[in-house]
């Protein structure tokens, strides 16, 4: 058996121990393993395949990012050309991939990526190709899983940022505005938010408005609290319904959201005359090395992910459903995004607990 690894979209801490697993349980078999630089570009010819074997990926467990490097743009299916005019078009060569892939004797593929990824390999998947994927994103906002990898390295940065936030904000009496990631999903700004006991915190799940945001910042004044901590996912859609844009994207990519925190403490500043700061914690949540949990999902991913490629689950994505580590199609697992319920346990605590989401609750 020869099988290829590739990683795409934003990369996330955990990346280099689910290839290490995964390579290591291969070759444990007697497979043969080869990675695709850069996604799928190294599979249609525009970066590097390379082979894996136990000394390429010796000690990387607790390294960031990933030793194949990654991409969020350039799917296959509409691959961005640049045109002589400078501008771009976008062309089908997942034909391409799979004629290249079987050129270089690969059997099966693991996919290891977020929903864009995942729905490039089902893609493929019905072509004939045999693919089985792992679930990768900071934000947790892939379905048919509990969690995903990243997204505890990215909650405790951010956690470790609002404790820091916490003590100046104290010392001013200042209102600080923390912008965590999160596009379409609020799961690390609900997190983080609620284990760094945040006085409000915004997501995109849940419509808020400024009034109630001061009104939460005023009655922490009344009761001798002159200070506050405001968590925002990044794609919080604000009360006049936009969206924080921080510019453009490159050709392939989703539009870069973002910078709705200066926004938002502009207006508290403004409403409460308190003096309020903005902080966005951007790409530190992606970097640095993998917490001792994500470890150990990755690590359990990557070994799952072969045991599925031994078993031919081609079409399936590996999946927590604790305490077990399964097998869901992906099909089910793109039907619907997942996404913070207003009514989320964690959410009922944050609200009995006096965190304020900008609205009136239940």
């Amino acid at each position: 058996m020869r099988i290829a690894i590739s990683t795409g979209g934003g990369d996330a801490p955990g990346l280099n121990a689910v290839i290490r697993a995964a390579v290591l349980s291969a070759r444990s078999r007697g497979w043969d393993v080869l990675g695709s630089k850069r996604g799928f570009a190294g599979l249609l010819g525009d970066d590097e395949i390379i082979p894996l074997t136990t000394d390429s990926v010796r000690g990387i467990m607790a390294h960031g990012g990933t030793i194949l490097r990654t991409t969020n743009r350039g799917s296959p299916f509409a691959y961005p050309v640049l045109q002589p005019d400078g501008s771009y078009k976008e062309i089908d060569r997942s034909d391409e991939i799979i004629e290249n892939a079987r050129n270089l004797g690969i059997d099966a593929l693991i996919s290891i990526g977020g929903d864009g990824s995942l729905s490039i390999a089902q893609q493929l998947v019905r072509k004939g190709m045999r693919i089985v994927g792992v679930p990768k994103t900071i934000d947790n906002d892939v379905a048919g899983t509990v969690m995903t990898f990243g997204f505890d390295t990215a909650v405790n940065t951010a956690i470790e940022a609002i404790d820091k936030l916490h003590t100046t904000a104290e010392s001013h009496d200042r209102v600080m505005v923390l912008e965590v990631m999160g596009r379409d999903a609020g799961f690390i700004a609900l997190y983080a938010g609620v284990a760094g006991t945040a006085d409000v915190i915004l997501v995109p799940e849940i419509p808020w408005s400024m009034d109630l945001v001061c009104e939460k910042i005023r009655s922490r004044d009344a009761a001798g609290r002159r200070f506050s901590i405001v968590v925002v996912a990044e794609g919080a859609t604000l009360p006049n319904g936009e969206v924080g844009i921080i510019g453009e994207s490159l050709p392939g990519q989703l539009r870069r959201v973002g910078g709705v925190a200066e926004t938002i403490a502009r207006e508290i500043q403004v409403r409460t005359g308190k003096e309020t700061r903005s902080m966005v914690l951007g790409h530190l949540q992606r970097g640095g090395s993998p917490t001792g949990y994500d470890r150990l999902l990755s690590t359990r991913f990557g070994g799952a992910a072969v045991e599925a490629v031994e078993a031919g689950k081609w079409g399936h994505m590996v999946a927590l459903q604790s305490p077990h580590i399964v097998t869901v199609p992906i099909d089910e697992v793109l039907r619907e995004p997942k996404r913070v319920e207003p009514d989320h346990d964690i959410v009922r605590t944050a609200r009995a607990v006096g965190i304020s989401f900008g609205d009136r609750g239940v």
